[in-house]
């Protein structure tokens, strides 16, 4: 499932990549706006729409959190935190980075069944971009 859609992650991620370089002087003036990446679902007709993980291995205390990207890189802003054992679904793969979808509140993501096309994820729950070092697959 994850990997299916590997190829056409990385192409919409060129693609996307491809604009931000065109439009980067255009975003640079206007230091008010921040760019974001969404998180892709893949389609897949058998299987779920994402495979479930859970966040492990950071340091214990007030800085041991996760950051959670608008992006697949560094160079994105951070938009959330997250703590070790907070689960996640794994939606998207970008090299060293996941497309994340997680929730705090106990509600359905809507990504546990087959989505019948691909689209960018737009709730009810959040989402954005994880390494994948610190985020262990559970199930999927």
């Amino acid at each position: 499932m994850i990997r299916a859609g590997r190829l056409a992650n990385s192409l919409f991620l060129l693609i996307v990549g491809m604009l931000v370089l065109i439009a980067e002087p255009a975003v640079g003036q206007q230091a008010h706006v921040r760019l974001r990446i969404p998180v892709i679902i893949q389609a897949s007709g058998v299987t779920d729409a994402c495979a479930y993980g859970v966040v492990f291995g950071l340091a214990a205390g007030r800085d041991g959190f996760l950051a959670v990207k608008a992006g697949p890189g560094l160079r994105y802003g951070r938009i959330d935190k997250l703590y070790n054992a907070e689960p996640v679904y794994l939606c998207a793969d970008a090299g060293d980075w996941w497309g994340i979808v997680y929730t705090r509140k106990l509600q359905d993501c809507k990504v546990s069944t087959p989505w019948p096309r691909s689209l960018p994820y737009a709730g009810p729950c959040r989402s954005g971009w994880a390494r994948k070092k610190w985020i262990r697959l559970t199930a999927g």
